[in-house]
């Protein structure tokens, strides 16, 4: 694959290939007046540009959403070989997000174009996600909280429009290389639902009316084993270059897996000494969400003294830190939590409906086993370093490279 790649791009270097603007290589069609609420169970095919977003690859040729046929002969319509793209976005990256339609008639909402071509909608969509091609879009961005792209400003832009020949020989191998990320991402996903299903049995525990008596299992509220400490105080603006270790409640859904025993940003030691602070063995919770899935998600902490913010609570307890994580995870905790969250647009819980909380409890030595088993799944399913999730990493990143090497063209 990889002689196969050097071949074309040494063709390609000898290949003089003429810069168009996208306004004289097709022509851009606004979508219109779709909106979400306006979906139906079946009818015509439909896309509301939010999707493209989150539902859709590069590439599709069915949609996950329907209108009614009336609503649709009003609405704006794609066919096969157009380029799809989201025009609207809150941050600059998603902007322009392409996808290459190859299926039948489609209907499309506003926020979005159509861009009707006679290329390869393929080669087309893969230019769209090039670092070349972001470089370029960046010129024409508007706005301040949303940020847009006009038809008339998308129309300038110039990309290199070889033979198609040479466009169809560029997607092959593209193709190839996204091909074989989807299949190990498929693969990872269904590691993970494995992994989850044994997280949830090894963590499933009877009841204390039916438990085994060669087995004791403590079932106590969280209140009753351990103290929740309530964050305060610390923003993301107080952090600084190096200090005193510190972690926002935003941090742990994005930047932090399961465990962690360094942070990845500092305060200042004069803010810290008003801070709440956690130490080894205690559990980070965020405890304020916008969706109920990442309230409660915890930081198994192994590392020194850190501090914490508002919007978190530390736990301090003598358990197995890992374990009361892991539980933390499972279906039958996730459903318990559910009963204590109040709010509407933004969730929240509070101290005394943490210490409500029941967790089965073991003794350490099982706690330990449990957790030894559990970190051998969350290692393949997570851990880039090592396993699915870095080969992935990599073969990603070789695609980026050959990507951004096979659409680099001498201009005539």
């Amino acid at each position: 694959m990889i002689e196969k790649n050097v071949n074309l791009l040494d063709l390609l270097k000898n290949e003089d290939v003429e810069y168009k603007t996208l306004g004289e290589v097709g022509e851009f069609i606004r979508g219109n007046g779709l909106q979400k609420k306006d979906f139906a169970a079946t009818g015509f095919p439909a896309i509301h540009y939010g999707q493209i977003y989150t539902k859709y690859g590069l590439s599709a040729d069915k949609t996950f959403t329907f209108v009614a046929d009336e609503l649709a002969e009003k609405l704006r319509q794609a066919g096969n070989n157009d380029l799809l793209i989201a025009t609207t976005s809150e941050n600059d990256e998603d902007v322009c997000k392409s996808v290459a339609w190859l299926g039948g008639k489609v209907a499309i909402s506003g926020d979005m174009m159509i861009f009707r071509h006679q290329e390869n909608v393929k080669y087309l969509m893969y230019y769209f996600h090039s670092d070349l091609f972001q470089k370029e879009k960046k010129k024409y961005i508007t706005g301040t909280k949303v940020r847009r792209v006009s038809a008339t400003d998308m129309a300038k832009i110039k990309i290199p429009i070889p033979s198609l020949e040479i466009q169809q020989k560029v997607v092959e191998i593209l193709d190839k290389m996204t091909d074989y990320v989807t299949e190990l991402t498929a693969e990872l996903t269904l590691r993970q639902k494995q992994y989850a299903y044994y997280r949830d049995q090894l963590l499933t525990f009877p009841s204390q009316s039916d438990s085994d008596e060669s087995l004791t299992v403590r079932w106590l509220k969280m209140g009753e084993f351990g103290e929740f400490i309530r964050g305060n105080g610390m923003q993301k603006k107080d952090f600084v270059e190096s200090g005193f270790p510190a972690i926002h409640y935003g941090q742990i859904y994005t930047k932090y897996g399961l465990t962690a025993d360094e942070t990845f940003t500092f305060v200042t030691d004069e803010l810290a000494s008003k801070l709440k602070i956690a130490d080894k063995n205690d559990l980070i919770i965020a405890t304020t969400s916008e969706n109920v899935e990442d309230i409660l998600k915890p930081l198994a902490w192994l590392g020194g003294k850190v501090a914490i913010g508002g919007h978190e609570s530390l736990f301090r307890h003598n358990e197995n830190v890992k374990y009361l994580a892991y539980y933390f995870q499972t279906t039958e905790f996730q459903q318990m939590k559910q009963k204590y969250i109040v709010g509407t647009k933004v969730k929240d819980i509070s101290k005394e409906n943490l210490s409500n909380l029941t967790v089965p409890l073991p003794p350490l030595k099982v706690q330990s086993k449990i957790v030894e088993i559990l970190d051998k799944f969350d290692k393949l399913t997570s851990d880039l370093t090592e396993g699915l999730p870095r080969e992935i990493t990599l073969r990603q990143k070789q695609y980026e490279y050959w990507r951004e090497q096979l659409l680099s063209f001498k201009k005539v």
